[in-house]
């Protein structure tokens, strides 16, 4: 029997920080993993599809290279040779979290973890083996899985998941994505890239339907220029597997059926918590909607229990879990001055050409808030810097409240922005007002300086537009 003051159930992006952080502040810590340290961002997420976005994004340079003065034979793509590559940096990248672990003194269980009680879990290994593991306070980092469709369950040949689609073994020439969230879209933009013909299926009336309606639009505009299908305000009502193909019925809001026929399907309508044989049902844990329930500070109705990351309420995204695994690790050890996590200045990223980021209420939302608004727009063909780099298709959208000059949100979309939010992401976690970011002298040339001009431009300030 061993003990700690902090174990951990999940060695995703929430689990491992909260971990870390933990011993960093003395406590004596325990994770417990039954698959792959790192989680699914690490290993079929965030990181393994971005290695591949990248080699589309440089296919699609290469296709391009002509514009920029440079004669290239026409580029043929090597599938294997991408997903070696981006297995090869998941699988780096998680060596390098056991040696973070083991660094800052973190004890590693390899098994499931289950709770007994709120002081004691087991541990079952994979040769069956069972430990018993004391501890003080229990964080439940045990993140999330793809959701199933009712009747189109994946099967890892026809029917794909997220997690096959990361490992194909030869290009689909036609394929179906049900779901145009950000998943859903940058696998739609990594395979129509390197030569797939993608149709994709949304229930609702727009792709990417938590972003600002405007960017959305353009988000559709571009990816449908690149030859990418939507159906919108649709669904897929079955699928009929053939042999080397499925047929696909779909319906749209009016009632109307059609059918499509594509070598692979791809899901990507959500995502579920991996809440079962938990051990919940021996605590005063709530679930609500198949998540658990917790406070501003990730505490469950369980004392000494804490939940973190996509167990729980979104965004479901790797940097919310792990700024979450700080602020419950820095509460458990009662770290002064530690504020809770304010989700309004939770930036989202989806790395698709082009690409689009945001935080902060949409134009929408903020209306809806009640706020009178003055809203910024700037777009990249006016940019130096765009012009040079070829990537004049994009758009800088600032949201303030008129009476204040509070940034309410901030949306983009073109090359690099899932680089450029993080601007925004500081000043709005500063609180900052128009009149700072006004008064801030932004490099030049750089994309950055769009920034600049968008606030500029919601105050009728804008020069260069």
């Amino acid at each position: 029997m061993t003990e700690f003051d902090v174990v951990v159930v999940g060695g995703g992006p929430g689990g491992y920080v909260a971990a870390i952080r933990a011993s960093q502040l003395g406590l004596s810590t325990a994770l417990i993993e039954k698959e792959h340290l790192g989680g699914i961002c690490l290993n079929w997420g965030c990181i393994p599809t971005k290695a591949l976005l990248r080699s589309a994004e440089i296919l699609q340079t290469i296709k391009h290279a002509a514009d920029f003065g440079i004669e290239v034979s026409t580029p043929k793509i090597n599938l294997e040779k991408m997903v070696e590559r981006s297995r090869k940096i998941s699988n780096q990248l998680a060596g390098g979290i056991k040696h973070l672990l083991q660094k800052n003194k973190v004890t590693i269980f390899n098994g499931h973890g289950r709770i007994q009680n709120n002081k004691t879990l087991s541990v079952t290994a994979a040769d069956g083996k069972i430990e018993t593991v004391k501890t003080k306070n229990i964080i439940l980092a045990t993140g999330a899985r793809p959701r199933m469709v009712p009747g189109i369950e994946a099967d890892g040949e026809l029917i794909w998941t997220s997690r096959h689609a990361m490992v194909p073994k030869e290009l689909p020439e036609s394929l179906l994505i049900i779901g145009s969230g950000a998943i859903g879209i940058e696998f739609a933009s990594f395979y129509q890239t390197i030569g797939s013909n993608v149709t994709v299926v949304e229930m609702l009336d727009r792709i990417l339907p938590q972003e600002d309606e405007e960017i959305s639009a353009l988000a559709q505009k571009s990816l449908s220029k690149q030859g990418i299908t939507f159906h919108l305000s649709s669904s897929v009502t079955a699928i009929k597997k053939n042999k080397d193909n499925v047929t696909a019925t779909i319906k749209s809001a009016a009632g109307v059926e059609s059918s499509i026929t594509a070598d692979r399907v791809i899901l990507a309508i959500g995502i579920i918590a991996n809440i079962e044989d938990l051990g919940l049902d021996k605590t005063k844990i709530k679930v609500e909607r198949g998540q658990i329930v917790v406070n501003e500070w990730s505490e469950t109705d369980e004392p000494g229990i804490y939940a973190i990351g996509d167990a729980t309420g979104g965004p479901w995204l790797a940097h919310k879990a792990s700024h979450e695994g700080v602020i419950c690790a820095e509460k458990i050890a009662k770290v002064p001055g530690i504020h809770p996590l304010i989700k309004e200045n939770i930036p989202g990223c989806t790395y698709s050409t082009p690409q689009v980021a945001s935080i902060g209420l949409t134009e929408t939302k903020a209306k809806a808030a009640g706020f009178e608004l003055k809203i910024g727009r700037f777009p990249y063909r006016a940019n130096g810097k765009a012009m040079a780099l070829g990537e004049t298709d994009g758009l800088i959208k600032t949201i303030f409240d008129a009476k204040t000059g509070q940034l309410l949100g901030a949306h983009l979309i073109g090359a690099e922005v899932t680089e450029l939010v993080q601007g925004f992401c500081i000043a709005k976690t500063l609180e900052t007002t128009e009149a700072e970011l006004m008064h801030t002298v932004f490099p030049h040339p750089t994309l950055s300086e769009m920034m600049h001009e968008s606030v500029l431009d919601a105050y009728g300030k804008v020069i260069h537009y």
